[in-house]
């Protein structure tokens, strides 16, 4: 069994600005915790340091257990790496450290073959077969199987960019989940999972004994499988000891009781300095007053030394302005179209409009049919065309946008948009990213941050076709109501890959994608596709 354990812990960003002030929490044995809080908050940073990505500048972080950690876009990986390092990166330390040497090795092998040399690999094999390693590729047969369906040896060399982000999650899901670490750090575990894979989650994470500490935005996820809920609010942490059915009134409850506290403290302190300053003019002809006057400002001073009561944090006031334009009665237009491998041929006509939500499995060619509309490179068979004066516009489903890399939100909005620099800030300020996060790069901003700014950047595109490949996955309860309210207003057609059940109710159409390869509209959402009987 594992813990985590928080003591005063203090973080600023590298631009200054201080994000953590002083906070302490534990997360004891067994225990399962979700981390909420308002997108750059500091909840991937919490993670961070406590995974030790990052160092504190005061503070201690403590966790016993061994350590296991998802990061936030395991589902982005596009570096040409194999499942056997997806898998190692999350192993032992002590395993990846000997598979290293091992390689090496090997390396070192294949130039040479002395005694010497064999030596040395040998004794890496020794080594790696010591930590474990051999060991773990069973466990790891296991978990392909189960994520893939698919044999470790068999698929141990393809490369990760080949799996749809549900399958990567999954797979290290399942690592994670029966390897030997006791805690874990899960950042965004449920993004890119269809949901029978999030209904797979909530089940392992409320039956493993380990401890778990996890980022999540779906709401349902948080119900089923959190027993305590760690907020990041305004620099500061506080624990609702009760699942997340009750945490909307405790947050509710608790700000309210924070206003008190503060109003209390203001009365008292303007008390004070009232008592000061009448005092003070007593004592100017009066010396019998001076001893009063100055414990008076004794008091004052300690009671500003001890400083006000912690101030209630804002609720965010995010307003998102998709307008999109008229276009043909025709938006989309598909004509026995087959992408290659991934799913039979179809007919589909998408009227303007309308606001249809694909479901499906992961692996079965959503994200690459967005892709294909919204005009890049998919291999297919078949006619897949835009109506006219259709302008589409893509939200990545990874976040994978290179061309922003390196630049601020202000430089961005500036340069492809044609905007002055107060004109690019209040834009910025309607989606809460103003301030300093306008200053930020984009890499360095949080996955709800980096969210936001993309659908900023389809408002200002001019898109009338918004093809969002799972919008709300990075975004926080706030930001995901403001994305519902825009699309509302929206005045074109919406296409949208989501495994999010709140988020899809709100959709006319519902086509999906069957795990045998056909392609079908329902008259609501289907989650779980096989148990749905398709006429012949």
């Amino acid at each position: 069994m594992g813990h985590v354990e928080i003591g005063h812990l203090t973080y600023v960003l590298p631009d200054g600005r201080p994000l953590l002030d002083d906070v302490s929490f534990r997360i004891g044995e067994g225990a399962k915790a979700a981390l909420v809080g308002p997108n750059g908050a500091g909840k991937t940073t919490l993670m961070r340091l406590i995974s030790g990505d990052l160092q504190p500048v005061e503070g201690t972080v403590a966790h016993s257990g061994g350590l296991g950690v998802m990061r936030q876009f395991i589902g982005s990986i596009r570096d040409g790496r194999s499942v056997h390092d997806l898998l190692l990166s999350v192993a032992p330390t002590r395993i990846r450290e000997a598979a290293a040497r091992l390689d090496a090795a090997e390396l070192v092998m294949m130039e040479r073959d002395d005694e010497k040399t064999q030596m040395r690999y040998a004794q890496a094999i020794t080594d790696y077969t010591d930590a474990g390693g051999y060991d773990i590729e069973v466990l790891w047969d296991t978990c392909t199987m189960a994520a893939l369906g698919t044999p470790y040896d068999r698929c141990k060399y393809r490369e990760v960019n080949t799996l749809s982000g549900g399958e990567q999650k999954r797979l290290v899901l399942e690592a994670l989940l029966r390897g030997p670490d006791q805690t874990l750090l899960l950042d965004e575990p449920d993004n890119y999972l269809d949901v029978p894979g999030k209904l797979w989650l909530e089940q392992a994470l409320r039956e493993t004994q380990k401890t778990v500490l996890l980022v999540s935005h779906d709401r349902q996820l948080l119900a089923n499988a959190a027993d305590r809920i760690v907020t990041v609010e305004s620099g500061n942490i506080w624990v609702h000891g009760g699942g997340f059915a009750t945490y909307a009134e405790a947050r509710r409850e608790r700000n309210e009781r924070l206003d008190e506290l503060r109003r209390r403290w203001d009365e008292e302190h303007a008390k004070l300095k009232r008592l000061v300053n009448m005092l003070k003019n007593k004592a100017t002809y009066n010396d019998g007053m001076a001893s009063a006057y100055h414990a008076a400002q004794t008091r004052l001073r300690k009671f500003e030394e001890a400083g006000p009561p912690e101030v209630a944090p804002k609720d965010q006031l995010i307003n998102m302005r998709l307008r999109g334009g008229r276009t043909g009665k025709r938006a989309v237009i598909c004509e026995t179209l087959e992408l290659t491998g991934l799913m039979k041929p179809f007919d589909l006509e998408i009227w303007y409009g309308e606001r249809v939500a694909v479901l499906g499995s992961n692996g079965s060619g959503k994200s690459h049919f967005l892709r294909l509309v919204a005009g890049e490179a998919v291999r297919h068979t078949g006619v897949a065309r835009l109506g006219a004066r259709v302008v589409p516009g893509h939200f990545a489903q990874t976040h994978s946008r290179p061309e922003l890399m390196k630049r601020t939100p202000c430089e961005i909005v500036m340069t492809e948009h044609a905007r002055l620099k107060n004109e690019a800030m209040k834009v910025l300020a309607r989606y809460e990213l103003a301030g300093g996060i306008a200053e930020q790069r984009f890499e360095t901003l949080s996955g709800g941050q980096q969210a936001r700014l993309q659908i900023l950047l389809l408002e200002l595109s001019g898109a009338t076709l918004l093809l969002l490949d799972e919008p709300t996955d990075n975004l926080d309860l706030a930001s995901a109501e403001a994305l519902q309210d825009g699309l509302n207003a929206f005045d074109g057609t919406v296409l949208a890959v989501t495994h999010d059940r709140w988020f899809a109710a709100d959709f006319d159409r519902f086509l999906v994608f069957g795990s045998d390869g056909r392609v079908y509209e329902a008259p609501e959402p289907v989650w779980d596709e096989t148990r749905v009987v398709r006429p012949r």
